[in-house]
């Protein structure tokens, strides 16, 4: 994949530098914001443009409003905190086109920074209009995006705008291309891959591209059951996905003929129903009807640690059980510290894979937490981002 330009290859100073990020954080019934991860992720960046100096003028979406204002999305809690992290007043505008914008982004001064409304609240940025992307592109002479968890949607703030500016990566954005490039092109083996969660529909494309690459695809989450269910092994009333059996009996296959291991548990936490109080039950083998797989088993959790403990290279996509219930989190947890104490260049991609390595306290140690969800599994099944293809070639 040809390099791509970044904030550190154009000149900022007295510019009106565009800025896409990724604000779309979540909030409570309040309104007040329940994690800042996202904003305090695009501060470096940032922080470059105040000090070149330039004028910031940020862009992001927040929620679905398909279209229409609604008050509970609009990004003023945005515009508070991140003021309060920049330690600076950010002028939070009450559009992102039209005069007022226009007014407001003229009259400022390099190194201040303002906030546009959420561009969603305009039809026309789903829709990649690109009459929206000029008037959006009209308030900068350089286009910066920084917003990677939205770099596979083709949306006038991610891709259209690139048509009427010239378009380099921010800093988040550059290390996103940087680090999930370096699993695709340069791995160094032995490389891992644990994938995890309840679909295998949302996963075949990443296996098919990951097999060439790997050394060895540890399975466990939901999917499992629909590859047990492939080989015949009953699964009792766990998961299974009915219309992909035979896509996942084709993949292991597939990874049979390639000389790759494909993994999956020989052991399960199971239980008689789909609730956080339910009986946890350890069983190996076979599970029995009436029960369903929540969780990968100790022997399992433990042969996954013994081949994570020689990786140099993990990708982590997915949990390995229900690991919001405490009951049937110890699969995951497992998994999460083998990774964690291998020492390889580890990769966690996907919310709940990241919401896992918080509440085991393992982020620090964790090379590199992705903030796409969608975006770093389309990356990494090699497809093109519409948001990446966009930018400049370095």
């Amino acid at each position: 994949m040809a390099r791509k330009k970044t904030i550190d290859d154009v000149d900022l100073r007295g510019k009106r530098v565009l800025l896409r990020v990724d604000f779309n954080v979540p909030l409570d019934e309040e309104g007040c914001i329940r994690s800042d991860v996202r904003i305090r992720r695009a501060i470096p960046t940032i922080r470059k443009m105040m000090e070149a100096p330039a004028v910031a003028v940020v862009m992001s979406h927040l929620g679905r409003p398909k279209g229409k204002v609604v008050e509970s999305m609009r990004l003023t809690p945005v515009a508070e905190r991140l003021s309060e992290l920049l330690g600076v007043a950010v002028q939070k505008l009450d559009d992102c086109i039209g005069p007022e914008v226009e007014e407001a982004v003229g009259q400022a001064k390099p190194g201040d920074v303002i906030l546009l409304e959420n561009l969603r609240f305009h039809k026309q940025e789903t829709d990649n209009d690109p009459d929206f992307a000029k008037k959006l592109a009209s308030l900068g002479d350089i286009f910066v995006n920084d917003a990677f968890g939205t770099a596979h949607r083709a949306h006038a703030s991610t891709a259209g705008i690139a048509s009427y500016k010239p378009a380099v990566a921010g800093y988040l954005m550059g290390k996103e291309i940087e680090v999930l490039g370096r699993l695709l092109e340069t791995p160094e083996a032995p490389f891992v891959a644990v994938l995890g969660g309840a679909k295998v529909s949302d996963k075949i494309g990443l296996i098919m591209n990951l097999l060439p690459r790997v050394d060895s695809i540890l399975v466990g989450g939901a999917m499992a059951y629909t590859f047990l269910a492939s080989k015949g092994i009953p699964v009792g009333s766990s998961r299974v996905e009915d219309d992909k059996v035979e896509v996942a009996a084709q993949t292991l296959a597939r990874a049979e003929e390639l000389g790759k291991e494909l993994r999956l548990p020989v052991d399960h936490v199971v239980a008689d129903r789909f609730e956080e109080g339910a009986s946890p039950v350890l069983v190996r083998g076979e599970i029995a009807e009436g029960y369903m797989g929540l969780d990968i088993g100790e022997q399992t959790a433990a042969s996954y640690r013994d081949i994570l403990s020689l990786a140099r290279t993990v990708l982590w996509n997915g949990p390995m059980g229900v690991f919001e219930w405490d009951s049937f989190a110890g699969g995951t947890k497992a998994t999460a510290e083998a990774i964690a104490g291998s020492g390889a260049f580890s990769v966690c991609c996907g919310g709940d894979s990241a919401a896992a390595v918080e509440k085991f306290g393992l982020a620090e140690r964790m090379s590199h937490i992705s903030t796409g969800g969608g975006a770093s599994l389309e990356f990494l099944e090699g497809k093109e981002l519409p948001g990446i293809a966009a930018l400049q070639d370095n």
